[in-house]
């Protein structure tokens, strides 16, 4: 008879509990389904008097469970306290920077519309969609005020063609801006 450890047989909710506190993802590489089949190791082998305590629990991918075998870790995986607090932080930080992106994108809009108000007057409810688009990168490329101006030299202006010619003026102003820089 064997002196080592009989091992116990994980239950199916222990190695979910596992894998939802890892994330689905291995561990040891960062790996994660679909390209892999996860395992659940041990930290500390069952061979070397490691438990089936959830805290001697681990994610692990095939290929790096299989390599590690019976081997003590020479690095623990990071705590999961000090994982929770890096990916809560993760997460502030990405909500930050989508309301940074969204308060951009709603100054964008209504500058875009006091631009197209002085090309087209007060009236001017519907937009065509292409045109909104052009005014709208005008102002995130050369600013509001420079727009602004193009608009109104335009609008002094008795052409053909309005908007395309406010659209060259802006090129114009783009192509000065990026000589300067």
């Amino acid at each position: 008879m064997s002196d080592r450890p009989k091992r116990k047989a994980l239950s199916k909710k222990t190695r979910f509990d596992v894998f939802k506190r890892d994330f689905f993802t291995c561990q040891y590489c960062g790996a994660h389904p679909p390209g892999i089949l996860l395992h659940v190791d041990h930290v500390v082998a069952v061979a070397n008097g490691g438990s089936n305590s959830i805290d001697n629990l681990v994610t692990s991918c095939e290929p790096c469970n299989a390599g590690k075998g019976a081997r003590s870790l020479a690095v623990v995986p990071q705590a999961l306290s000090d994982k929770a607090k890096k990916v809560a932080e993760r997460e502030a930080q990405l909500l930050g920077y989508q309301e940074i992106l969204q308060e951009k994108r709603d100054r964008l809009d209504e500058e875009t519309w006091r631009v197209i108000r002085i090309l087209e007057g007060d009236d001017c409810d519907s937009y065509p969609t292409r045109d909104f688009q052009s005014v709208r990168m005008f102002v995130d490329r050369i600013g509001l005020h420079a727009t602004m101006e193009s608009a109104d030299y335009t609008t002094l202006r008795n052409v053909r063609r309005p908007f395309k010619y406010f659209c060259g003026v802006c090129w114009s102003k783009v192509k000065e801006l990026a000589n300067a820089g």
